[in-house]
């Protein structure tokens, strides 16, 4: 049974009421916690008039850092694949004797 549970979340100095399964609060909590310290990490870097153009730019590096990651994942699969068809290669080579 998923139980649902009302939270609020602030994000950027605004506050979101959200219904969410339990299982989710945890993860949505420590995701505005992190966009918060990002949106704080440009506001000092950069000259960010508009909270906006922070958020923009929030929302591009958490969408590149999953592509990347993605990427990742696919390269080591990759390589991975390679590596069990060395493998079983040798084992029909090990069989066949």
């Amino acid at each position: 049974m998923n139980e649902k549970l009302k939270i609020k979340l602030s994000i950027a100095d605004r506050v979101y009421p959200l219904t969410v399964d339990l299982s989710q609060e945890e993860g949505l909590r420590s995701a505005s916690k992190k966009i918060d310290v990002m949106i704080k990490q440009f506001e000092e870097n950069y000259a960010v008039r508009d909270k906006q153009d922070v958020l923009a730019m929030c929302a591009l590096q958490f969408a590149s850092q999953l592509e990347q990651k993605q990427i990742d994942k696919s390269i080591d699969n990759t390589e991975a694949n390679e590596r069990l068809r060395k493998i079983n290669d040798l084992l029909i080579k090990y069989l066949d004797k």
